[in-house]
């Protein structure tokens, strides 16, 4: 029975500049962890320490007189689970369809084939740039009949230009033969969205995914408007 012939295990000689870069790519992505977190620890460490102390800012790093009683405060709030699952269901449906809506104009602008595509892409990006302001947004939704009402919170915030050139850009970036080849087989702009565009597309979309969510979930003077 023969025997295996026993590797040697490569050893590589880390220089000292090495080791100096290495401890200080460590220290720098330390530092921007702890700034990360920080905000974190600090309001959850504020909310279990005594209120006079917090209120005079004494809390800096470490929690002082701890007690849970802004906890047990939160929970007896009338309307809190409604005011959550609102919050949730909004947040969720809501950039759902705006992923949906910026993913689907976002491909339609690329085709030539879309009537007058340019101008109703200038149009839509030109609203980046111009804004009636809040009364004249709330009058509007007023007499749309939307205010008081959950849709207000998804249908105006439906089409958002950025995520729509957003994805506008990465489609002009898939290879033109993809979209030729799903043509070739019959399938029409809708087909092709749904088979083509988005398998490729999910970076682009998750990422529009989460901007939106974000942008959702921290929304705090719109839903108090309407």
């Amino acid at each position: 029975m023969s025997k295996e012939p026993k590797t040697k295990k490569t050893k590589y000689k880390v220089s000292i500049g090495d080791r100096i870069i290495s401890i200080l790519t460590y220290v720098i992505y330390s530092i921007f962890a702890f700034v990360c977190v920080y905000p974190f620890y600090y309001i959850f460490i504020n909310t279990i320490s005594a209120n006079d102390l917090s209120e005079r800012g004494k809390i800096i790093f470490w929690p002082k007189g701890i007690h849970f009683t802004n906890y047990l405060n939160v929970m007896k709030i009338d309307g809190l689970l409604q005011a959550t699952k609102i919050s949730l269901a909004r947040t969720v449906i809501g950039t759902f369809v705006t992923v949906i809506v910026a993913a689907f104009l976002g491909y339609m602008f690329t085709r030539e084939t879309m009537w007058h595509r340019k101008l109703w892409f200038r149009m839509v990006a030109a609203t980046m740039y111009f804004n009636a302001g809040i009364i004249p947004w709330f009058i509007t939704m007023k007499n749309l009949g939307l205010t008081n009402n959950f849709w207000v919170y998804i249908l105006p915030a439906a089409v958002q230009p950025f995520y729509i050139i957003l994805c506008k850009t990465f489609v002009e970036s898939i290879p033109k033969e993809l979209e030729d080849a799903a043509e070739i087989d019959g399938a029409g702009p809708f087909k092709t969205f749904l088979q083509v565009i988005i398998p490729v597309s999910k970076p682009v979309f998750a990422t529009v995914f989460i901007l939106d969510y974000v942008a959702y979930w921290s929304d705090f003077m719109w839903p108090l408007l309407v």
